[in-house]
């Protein structure tokens, strides 16, 4: 498949970690069945999180798939997860095919346009391990995915595409913070699968 063809060996990182980007790794059509059937299938529910003694909950919606009943922890929330449908162990096993990397769950993530976005932070749970890989398929609108050295503060950006992937590895948790900045231009939505290795046990 020429869409593999690319340089896949280039990290976006100038140190303290590990990203690449691949690009799109299926054809727009493609692409398109899978946002329509993940929008139409996947269990969504806004987000929950506590902050400071304050419940909230996010307009951007969420959903838990894994191997087995994992329980995941995070804004100090914990979800449960759901088994796989078919669609979504399709795409486990090609990012798995192209990257590399094993996976035993995924976090989603519906954005329903610009308005919807995510703070600064780093995926540094204790239950993924340390150092371990996180895959990010996109699928729908394109937005722009930023980084930032914890220390340096130094930034890197990129715009991810419709049926894109991207992968975090090495000690990129550890030393960068990642977001998804809100736009007013964007008015369509996005989806994003986030495969991750829990711990077992």
């Amino acid at each position: 498949m020429e869409l593999f063809e690319q340089d896949k060996t280039i990290n976006l990182l100038p140190y303290d970690g590990e990203v690449i980007y691949y690009g799109k790794v299926m054809e727009n059509l493609l692409a398109d069945h899978y946002l329509a059937t993940l929008m139409n299938t996947i269990e969504w529910k806004n987000d929950e999180a506590v902050i400071f003694g304050r419940h909230i909950i996010t307009k951007r919606k969420v959903a838990w798939y894994a191997d087995n009943d994992y329980s995941y922890t995070y804004s100090n929330t914990t979800k449960h997860a759901l088994p796989w449908t078919k669609e979504l162990l399709e795409l486990k096993t090609l990012t798995e095919e192209i990257t590399g990397h094993q996976f035993n769950s995924c976090l989603l993530n519906l954005y329903h346009n610009g308005d919807e976005g995510m703070a600064w932070h780093s995926d540094d749970e204790k239950a993924l391990g340390k150092d371990t890989a996180i895959a990010s398929l996109s699928f729908g609108a394109e937005r722009k995915f930023a980084l930032k050295h914890r220390e340096s503060k130094h930034k890197e950006e990129l715009i991810l595409a419709h049926g894109s992937l991207l992968v975090m590895k090495g000690a990129t948790q550890s030393n960068w913070l990642h977001s998804l900045p809100k736009s007013k231009k964007i008015t369509a939505p996005r989806v994003n699968l986030t495969f991750r290795t829990m711990i077992q046990g």
